[in-house]
């Protein structure tokens, strides 16, 4: 047995076989092949392989994601046996006597960069289709093809160096059972995903690729992994996670009971989401709304800017799902560490105080008006707000009141029905914070997130590793910036939440209903314990 130590950001026991997680390769060398014959069969081998997977992946995205969110699947198993992409593949390994992966590469570059260089869009559109079939045959002509976890027909514990959101996003969350990573930190968009899915994640590891296949146990608790656990730890963790089971089978009771104080103050206890499957767990755990639909996991997990009808099935699914609960959507947020590659957006020194967020959609407009046509379309289904997040000024606000203006004229001049939708910002800078008063005059409600107003409070990235030891959103000023927003908020007419990671810190529950927060966002199936500490807790001098 070996036994190696990391840091816990999620608690949990998860037993099961390890899956060393293998990032693509950046670079393909060039090999010269005397057998230009069997390398050949071996490309046509590796093509049926990809075709197979993108016939698992179209079945798979059909039950999650519905049939037009999945077509991109079939259109990439038609590019993969495209003739003239097939042909320039088997002609360069002929032709020049190098290895499958060589011609694969240099085939997917020249097609990529002929479709960039077309005026039409749609055809723009597809060099990034053929990259991403061109990578798919690589990883397989090199062995990576279960990077992500595809082809497991078991549950796996993924170890990895890293990993990105885009890159988790992608996972088979169904087998999935922790994350245990070298790098990363507890605050990562990462460890915001493992909370969501609620399985137990370790970082700070020294991890081994030999590992991979072998039986381990992931202990959330003390950040211990346990590589061919013996018998008597084996047996400690199964009882652990037993207990566990009982501890939720209790929770289960909370089921149907108010979110209210001991004194009679009520909570919106809400959850939040990462995409439409997530619903169900929303459900489950019986949150009075969402609070948080990270949107931007919509763009994560396209290949291309998802259309507007494809963001308006989703969030309408959403609002129909919810049953008139309200459903808080954050307007597009990337950057900083969640990256896209089809946004091509130059490298920043420093990202995280850079170009994202709402910076990007009052800099974007389109594509930020064909985010706020779904939505707005989407709320005549259900309970939509919108929320903008990154907000430094009131002229901010002012702008994208005077953009939802002109797109709701759009609607009305074509007929289309929408809602009366809430409109609120998130609080998650010290500029917010000192100009919530003003603020407040300008939008619904404030949401805070207190993942980034603590990294900006205390001028910590929350992503550097090394400074988790005095990453510390129980700091003074942060708390002192929350109780001043839920006060301004609440002299000029807004209710204020809370929707960032310190929201489901059941230690800081009494203080925060204290502070006389209306709403708190958590993931959900931190729900029913977060209720379970609002009704032990006074209000006592709130509002």
């Amino acid at each position: 047995m070996e036994k190696v130590s990391g840091k816990s950001i999620v608690q949990g026991i998860a037993i099961g076989k390890i899956l060393c997680y293998q990032k693509a390769q950046q670079s393909v060398k060039r090999i010269k092949i005397e057998d230009t014959d069997a390398e050949i069969k071996r490309y046509e081998a590796a093509k049926e392989t990809a075709i197979k997977q993108l016939n698992e992946l179209y079945k798979k995205a059909v039950k999650e994601v519905g049939e037009m969110n999945a077509a991109v699947f079939e259109v990439h198993a038609m590019m993969i046996e495209d003739g003239d992409y097939v042909e320039s593949i088997q002609n360069i390994i002929n032709s020049e006597q190098v290895n499958a992966e060589y011609a694969v590469a240099t085939t997917g570059d020249n097609f990529a960069t002929m479709f960039s260089e077309m005026e039409d869009d749609y055809f723009k559109a597809r060099a990034a289709d053929v990259k991403d079939i061109s990578e798919r045959l690589i990883d397989i002509l090199s062995g990576n093809e279960n990077k992500a976890g595809a082809g497991s027909t078991e549950p796996f514990i993924i170890i990895a160096d890293d990993l990105a959101p885009s890159e988790t996003v992608q996972m088979d969350k169904e087998k999935l059972l922790a994350f245990v990573t070298r790098f990363g930190s507890s605050n990562s968009h990462t460890a915001i995903l493992a909370r969501t899915m609620n399985i137990p994640a370790v970082i700070g590891v020294d991890i081994k690729e030999e590992w991979d296949g072998k039986l381990a146990v992931v202990d959330g608790y003390s950040g211990t992994l346990y590589i061919e656990p013996d018998e008597d730890i084996l047996n400690q963790m199964k009882k652990r996670q037993e207990e566990d089971i009982q501890s939720r089978e209790l929770l289960q009771q909370l089921k149907g009971k108010e979110d209210v104080t001991l004194d009679g103050k009520h909570i919106k206890l809400y959850a939040n989401i990462a995409g439409v499957k997530d619903v169900a767990s929303v459900l489950a755990n019986d949150a009075a709304g969402i609070g948080l639909f990270r949107s931007e996991f919509l763009y994560l997990e396209s290949e291309d800017y998802p259309s507007e009808e494809t963001q308006f099935q989703a969030y309408k699914t959403v609002a129909q799902n919810m049953a008139g609960k309200k459903v808080i959507i954050r307007t597009l947020d990337i950057g900083a560490d969640k990256q896209i590659d089809y946004f091509n957006m130059e490298h920043e020194d420093n990202p995280a105080m850079g170009y994202r967020a709402i910076r990007i959609c009052l800099d974007r407009v389109d594509i930020f008006k064909t985010q706020l046509r779904a939505l707005l379309r989407a709320s005549a289904f259900g309970n939509i707000a919108i929320m903008y997040p990154m907000i430094i000024s009131v002229d901010e606000v002012r702008k994208i009141k005077e953009i939802v203006e002109e797109v709701k004229a759009e609607l009305d001049e074509n007929g289309i029905k929408y809602g009366d939708v809430e409109q609120g910002v998130m609080i998650e800078t010290p500029a917010s914070v000192m100009i919530s008063d003003m603020l407040a005059e300008e939008v619904d409600f404030f949401s805070i997130g207190t993942n980034d107003l603590t990294q900006y409070t205390l001028a910590i990235d929350r992503q550097n590793m090394r400074l988790d030891n005095i990453y510390d959103s129980h700091h003074p000023a942060v708390l002192r910036m929350i109780k001043m927003t839920v006060e301004n908020g609440h002299k000029h007419g807004c209710w204020v939440g809370i929707c960032g990671e310190l929201g489901a810190d059941s230690t800081l529950t009494q203080t925060f209903i204290e502070m006389g927060i209306d709403e708190l966002s958590v993931s959900p199936s931190y729900v029913l314990p977060i209720r379970k500490k609002i009704r032990e807790s006074k209000a006592g001098c709130a509002d």
